[in-house]
């Protein structure tokens, strides 16, 4: 990891073209993350992992996706089971809490095999967002409940879940989306709640869960407490918020850099990133000459930030459990219906 840059990029097909090959050797970003246009079919979608871990120069290269279940999950079958939406834990959960919080595990460890079975070793799960009434759906049934202690007990069980199946869990969107009122994919969505009341809720589930080994930003404007920077290019939220009042000392990447919530050039959206205390700038749309314009912004990882990038690969390994994926499946189906 000696030379990797401080960023996670997503090639653009089904697998490397001769130019992002050239590109990613010579830029080394610390892992990649993969999409629906990356995945065709079983033997191709293993055979592009290996081809990125190779890129990667290590076989702990992070492969990072979001397989949450419901509406996001990039493997769909028959490549992997369709899984619910962390909501349908959350009901489980209501009913009986110790039958919500095995679901919650299961539903981690059953992601984690879905996604080793190809070689993906890292899942952006859990969701720790806090809906609240009146906010965009774009987190909507993503949240495991609309109770901060709920979402952290089930956010808990799920990264361990995950983690028994040698998959790295990024929790997101720190320090909290369930406010947004519009789709940061789209707009930055701000927020005027107080510190107070951010604290009280929002941040509540990111503290609980401050020693998972990663994190993913939100791009969300929190005017009490920086009105100029959103949460990701905020030195103020990372260092004031993330870092000393919830306590998270893991690897905190950016959301996507992509999304129209940021704007300006790349190179100055990644920079800033870094600048506010990012580890790692993440980019998603595979576009070549956003990715030439991030790499110039971001540093390589050094210091802090590589000792999170590695203590966070510590975790991908082979699985720390022996599973019959059947009977778990039973149990997780099982479980799933308790509610009358």
């Amino acid at each position: 990891m000696s030379d990797a840059k401080a960023w996670i990029a997503a090639p653009l097909g089904l697998e490397p073209s001769r130019e992002e090959r050239a590109f990613f050797s010579g830029e080394r970003p610390w892992g990649f993350i993969l999409f629906a246009r990356n995945i065709d079919g079983p033997s191709q979608l293993g055979e592009l992992v290996e081809m990125l871990k190779e890129l990667g120069g290590r076989d702990t290269t992070p492969i990072f996706i979001d397989q949450e279940g419901g509406r996001i999950q990039r493997l769909r079958p028959p490549l992997a089971p369709q899984r619910p939406a962390a909501k349908a834990i959350g009901t489980v959960y209501a009913e009986d809490r110790e039958a919500g919080t095995r679901l919650a595990f299961l539903h981690g460890r059953l992601l984690a095999a879905d996604l080793m079975r190809y070689g993906i070793n890292a899942d952006c799960i859990p969701c720790l967002d806090v809906p609240v009434e009146g906010a965009h759906d774009i987190i909507g049934d993503r949240a495991l409940s609309t109770d901060p202690q709920t979402v952290a007990v089930l956010g808990r069980a799920m990264a361990s879940g995950a983690m028994a199946g040698g998959v790295l869990p990024v929790m997101k969107h720190m320090p909290g989306h369930g406010r947004g009122r519009s789709d940061s994919h789209k707009e930055l969505p701000m927020v005027s709640a107080t510190r107070r009341e951010l604290a009280s809720r929002d941040f509540t589930p990111f503290a609980e869960l401050s020693d998972l080994p990663c994190a993913m930003t939100a791009h969300i404007l929190f005017t009490d407490i920086d009105d100029k920077r959103c949460a990701t290019l905020s030195p103020i939220v990372v260092n004031e918020v993330i870092r000393t009042e919830i306590g998270f000392d893991g690897l905190l990447m950016t959301d996507d850099i992509s999304m129209k919530a940021l704007t300006g050039p790349f190179s100055d959206r990644a920079q800033a990133a870094v600048d506010a205390g990012c580890d790692v700038v993440l980019h998603c749309n595979g576009d070549m000459d956003e990715m030439r314009a991030v790499v110039r912004g971001v540093p390589l990882l050094d210091g802090a930030s590589r000792r999170r990038a590695v203590d966070a690969e510590a975790w991908i390994v082979a699985p720390k459990d022996e599973i019959e994926l059947a009977e778990l499946t039973e149990e997780y189906d099982r479980l799933m219906t308790v509610p009358a």
